[in-house]
């Protein structure tokens, strides 16, 4: 502990030493005097201390439970918080029970703008999940995700825009034109690994904005599509607050209906060859497993969600343009799921909707957004690498003989 103060006081004079310049001395250009502010030093010395000696108090507390983990059996078989949620029938059944109240009822306890504001949570989920197909469980880096994304949205908007067809007609084929676009992504980077797999793909995102923007005769450029309709029901009228009521709704199920087949599709045999090639592609292809194909598979299934939750945002909006579907969102959708786990379905929920709701909640700190979002990943990059609540591999075990039963 003397060596943490020893350290953490150098350190807040070192940051008293460099800020001196900008929180110190400020000229007042009007009245020609230097005002000399004291107190703003006092705050820098007195902050920079308490992050550092906290910054080396966890560092070593992290260190001393990894070393922990490795000599102890104990520790390694003892649950975590996050899997006794998630495994124990007496913590999580009364906890589902109240988040599907909560959630039936949010449209009559708020106000309009908050559902409105969920409802595009909810996208964000969906987004998440679809992504944590091709990244966390096959572990295929996708810096232009939003691409597949762009392509649900506009395929509503041309189809309503140029031959008059519903929002329900064309969510499927939202969906499906998605999945067409990760099989063409997926070809040409069949044998890219690493960053050159993020640049090709980086790179497909923003062809896909440019060509937007471009070819107005087909997607209106950059004035985009306007007068997209809201999902219907059976052909009745809804105001404003009704259609975003039953687009909630809409979504609810939609994030219900991912999850099932997402988590499906993880206990499954390609899913089992995903995670494989995820953690050695070279062992995995030298075991038999179709490397083409298991590529493929990941970026059309992971692309078919973009597409289809890209035909929701653009009945959510009403109107599309280029600009809303940039490489932040992108790096959005991505820092959901490395921060809600790599391949962990209720991670990746948690994380959107922190993600996606903190900012609409916390608009007094609009300013210092960014820098509190790249602190918060650097943090968890440091102290939980592997996100809010990490993947739980499913052990199979052959039963046993009457003769082991016997011995226990």
């Amino acid at each position: 502990m003397v060596g943490y103060f020893k350290q953490s006081f150098l350190v807040s004079l070192w940051f008293v030493f460099l800020t001196f310049p900008l929180m110190v001395v400020k000229v007042n250009t009007l009245k020609n005097v230097v005002e000399w502010r004291w107190m703003n030093m006092v705050y820098v010395a007195v902050g920079a201390f308490v992050l550092s000696f906290v910054w080396r108090w966890a560092l070593e507390r992290r260190q001393r439970k990894t070393k922990e983990a490795e000599f102890s059996d104990d520790v390694l078989a003892k649950p975590t918080v996050g899997q006794r949620l998630l495994e124990d029938p007496k913590v999580f059944k009364p906890v589902l029970i109240v988040i599907a109240l909560a959630t039936l009822g949010f449209p009559w306890l708020v106000d309009i703008y908050q559902v409105n504001i969920m409802v595009l949570a909810l996208i964000f989920v969906v987004l998440g999940l679809g992504l944590n197909i091709s990244v966390g469980l096959a572990g295929l880096l996708d810096l232009g995700y939003v691409a597949f994304f762009a392509v649900g949205a506009y395929t509503y908007g041309i189809m309503n825009s140029f031959w008059g067809f519903g929002f329900w007609i064309s969510l499927p084929v939202g969906g499906l034109m998605g999945c067409l676009f990760g099989v063409v992504l997926g070809f040409p980077i069949l044998r890219l690994r690493g960053d050159y797999l993020a640049i090709v793909t980086l790179g497909f995102g923003s062809i896909a904005k440019i060509v937007i923007e471009n070819w107005e005769e087909l997607f209106n450029g950059a004035k985009g599509i306007a007068g997209i309709p809201r999902p219907g029901l059976f052909g009745l009228e809804m105001n404003i607050e009704a259609a975003t009521t039953y687009t909630y709704y809409l979504m609810i199920l939609m994030v219900l209906f991912t999850i099932f087949v997402t988590n499906r599709l993880k206990d499954s045999r390609i899913g089992r060859a995903w995670m494989a090639l995820r953690e050695d592609e070279i062992a995995c292809v030298a075991m038999g497993v179709d490397m083409a194909r298991t590529k493929l598979s990941a970026y059309a299934l992971g692309a078919f969600w973009a597409g289809l939750v890209g035909v929701i945002f653009a009945a959510r909006n009403t109107y599309i343009n280029p600009n809303s579907f940039t490489f932040m969102e992108s790096a959005l959708v991505l820092s959901i799921v490395v921060l809600g786990g790599m391949g962990s379905i209720v991670g990746v929920i948690i994380a959107a909707l922190v993600l996606i709701l903190m900012p609409e909640y916390l608009r007094a700190f609009s300013e210092y957004r960014m820098l509190m979002f790249g602190a918060v990943m650097v943090l968890m990059m440091i102290f939980r690498p592997e996100g809010l609540i990490s993947n739980v591999r499913k052990k199979y075990g052959g039963r046993k003989s009457p003769t082991e039963a016997a011995h226990g």
